[in-house]
């Protein structure tokens, strides 16, 4: 979870993002990382909140905020999207360098993984170059002492300036280190703000000083001051010719941008000209986006930079080339890798689970064994369900008029509502109370980003993009989820494509129902293991036929009202990882299938009164029910069905919103 786009706006932290402070001296923190790095976790953690974590990228798209506490000190913990980088070419990017650079948070937390520690670093230099008060945590220590990856944290604070910790967040380790870095940013802020606040009045003593004598000494007294109170070392150097235009550029800027905005990363960022940049630049520093003088400045460089051959691409590589080299740099004798082949498992795997020849049959194998044990598992618990729930309606039946209830009121709430609910409970929730906890065993492992990589190739072939593999799949959880979840497509065209045809992949809630039709229509009396076999293998065609249609849909809405060139993305693969069988078993219950289950019962349970209201009330020698279903018959018969089963789906409507 983290800030969607829509919940950053002008002064977020004040109005469009509501910072739900405890105390007044509270401190607001952004969370931020790249994907997969344990972001959520640490967020979790530190807040003791439940919040569950994607293995894949672009699990995190909604606004997630939480409290924390050292003791004496609170913290407003804000969760911010994954991204890998602040250069905003992606909506999470954009999110997370507005947030970072614009909302001035009192610090930022930038969570790395410690088994890929250089790829990292390039997000942490590029929020350090905007935002100095920062604390970087090098998370997964325990998987890095797995790899044999030893990190040397005191040369790493060394050449960064700002506390480096390392943690394992998902026991727990070293985040109370987190807090003892928070105390030290934030002690930094304050001597800065003091600093500055008794230059202003030692600069305001010099100008309004009469004699030359005693403006000389106000400005040796500045001096001092800043002398003891050093400003934050430079740490990303561009070429000179970058340098040269900061250094031109950086008075006009200063003049316009006011306070809360560092002036060296806004001009380094108004010459690597992004638009996204000059959009929020608009938004939140108006003055400099409205300023001629910046504005002359910067046309007259990019003129110079044209006379001179360099192109605005140039420019920008160069920018960007400098982070990488920088990174390099920070990791040599920082990092040190003992086991050179620590990921000669991981490799052995990929090529198993993403080869062109093995990949495709082993997803459709584990579709499969997913199914056959969420079918055969789902049986008896179904039937003791059904048979205990009817058992109790009985019961209660009985309890209500012994105790005087009327019968009418009785049938209404026993045989109308109750029935339906416990219809929905057998059916529903043993299927779910299985297949979630197997998809997240999945997840947690590290196979779905495998999955998204295999299927990237079809959609690409489609003209679709590739990040719709990743909402695909999020839709065999939840299409509600799939369909939220395609907000991560950048392009407008390719996010309409998979807000369409991600429907033709049925989701969880649709399973019970297809299982039950399976084993009714197909299996039919085949006995023993071979038809829970059957019922899991035509399961499994069915979800490769909406996943076949889901691409032949996206190909023809891309080769005719929806044309365009498909847009590409990076996608990470993650380390395998053991999965935390437990917790993912206690999470997925709680957080998916109970959540799942209580809206379908609070759809359910209205549904079932109405029902039963409809099929006991008569007008003229007919029940409400049986007039709907035949008025709707004709209509019905166009489309092969009669007006029972359209009525039926027509009442289903309420459980797919």
């Amino acid at each position: 979870m983290g800030l969607s786009r829509d919940s950053v706006g002008i002064k977020s932290v004040d109005c469009g993002l509501e910072i739900k402070k405890r105390r007044e001296d509270d401190k607001v923190i952004a969370l931020a990382g790249n994907p997969n790095v344990g972001k959520s976790t640490v967020f979790n953690e530190m807040t003791g909140m439940n919040q569950h974590t994607g293995n894949w990228p672009g699990k995190t798209v909604a606004n997630a905020q939480g409290y924390a506490s050292d003791g004496e000190q609170g913290y407003v913990m804000v969760d911010i999207p994954g991204c890998y980088s602040l250069m905003a070419h992606s909506t999470e990017e954009e999110v997370a360098r507005d947030f970072i650079c614009f909302e001035n948070p009192d610090a930022v937390i930038v969570v790395c993984d410690a088994t890929c520690l250089e790829r990292n670093l390039n997000l942490v230099l590029q929020i350090l170059e905007a935002n100095r008060r920062a604390v970087v945590c090098v998370n997964l220590m325990d998987e890095a002492k797995k790899k044999s990856i030893t990190i040397r944290f005191d040369i790493l604070e060394e050449r960064l300036g700002v506390p480096v910790i390392g943690t394992a967040a998902r026991s727990g380790k070293g985040l109370e280190q987190i807090y003892e870095g928070l105390n030290r940013v934030l002690e930094l802020k304050r001597e800065m703000v003091e600093a500055e606040e008794v230059e202003a009045e030692e600069a305001t003593e010099a100008k309004e000083a009469t004699e030359a004598e005693e403006a000389v000494e106000a400005e040796k007294s500045v001096d001092r001051r800043f002398a003891e109170n050093p400003a934050p070392r430079i740490l990303i150097r561009y070429p000179e010719y970058i340098e040269a235009a900061i250094a031109r550029l950086t008075p006009a800027v200063k003049k316009t941008a006011g306070e809360g905005v560092n002036i060296r990363w806004l001009c380094a960022r108004l010459l690597d000209s992004n638009e996204n940049l000059m959009e929020a630049v608009r938004k939140y520093l108006t003055p400099v986006a409205e300023s001629e003088e910046v504005s002359s400045l910067l046309m007259e460089i990019r003129e110079e930079w044209q006379e001179r051959g360099i192109s605005q691409k140039q420019v920008s590589d160069d920018m960007a080339s400098v982070f990488i080299r920088k990174a390099e740099f920070l990791c040599r004798g920082a990092v040190v890798f003992e086991n050179q082949t620590y990921d000669k498992k991981d490799r052995l795997l990929d090529r198993l689970f993403t080869s062109k020849a093995t990949g495709f049959p082993i997803m459709f194998l584990i579709l499969l064994g997913v199914f056959w044990l969420t079918i055969t598992g789902a049986n008896y618990p179904s039937e003791l369900l059904s048979s205990g729930l009817f058992w109790l309606e009985d019961r209660i039946s009985d309890l209500f008029l012994t105790a005087g209830m009327p019968v009418v009121l009785n049938d209404l709430l026993v045989h109308g509502v109750y029935r339906v609910l416990a219809w929905v409970i057998s059916v529903m929730l043993p299927p779910m109370a299985i297949f979630f906890p197997l998809f997240t065993l999945l997840e947690d492992f590290g196979y779905l980003p495998r999955v998204a990589f295999n299927l990237d190739r079809c959609f690409k072939r489609c003209a679709a993009c590739g990040k719709q593999a990743l909402t695909m799949c999020m839709g065999f959880g939840c299409n509600a989820a799939g369909i939220i979840g395609c907000r991560i497509i950048d392009s407008p065209r390719e996010r309409l494509i998979a807000m369409i045809t991600n429907n033709f992949v049925p989701c969880n809630g649709r399973f019970p129902t297809m299982i039950a039709i399976i084993t009714m229509f197909f299996v039919g009396s085949a006995a023993g293991a071979f038809s829970s076999v059957l019922s899991a293998a035509i399961l499994a065609g069915v979800i490769v036929l909406g996943v076949l249609m889901t691409l032949l849909i996206s190909k023809i809405l891309s080769a005719t009202v929806l044309k365009g060139v498909p847009s590409s993305f990076t996608l990470e693969l993650p380390p395998y990882r053991k999965p935390q069988i437990g917790k993912v078993i206690v999470r997925s219950i709680f957080d998916r299938t109970l959540f799942v289950l209580g809206r379908a019962i609070a759809v359910a349970a209205p549904a079932g009164l109405i029902i039963w209201l409809m099929a006991n009330i008569s007008v003229g020698d007919a029940t409400l029910l049986a007039h709907c279903s035949g008025f709707l018959d004709p209509f019905a018969r166009v489309i092969g069905m009669d007006g029972v089963i359209l009525l039926a789906f027509i009442l289903g409507f309420p459980a797919n919103a």
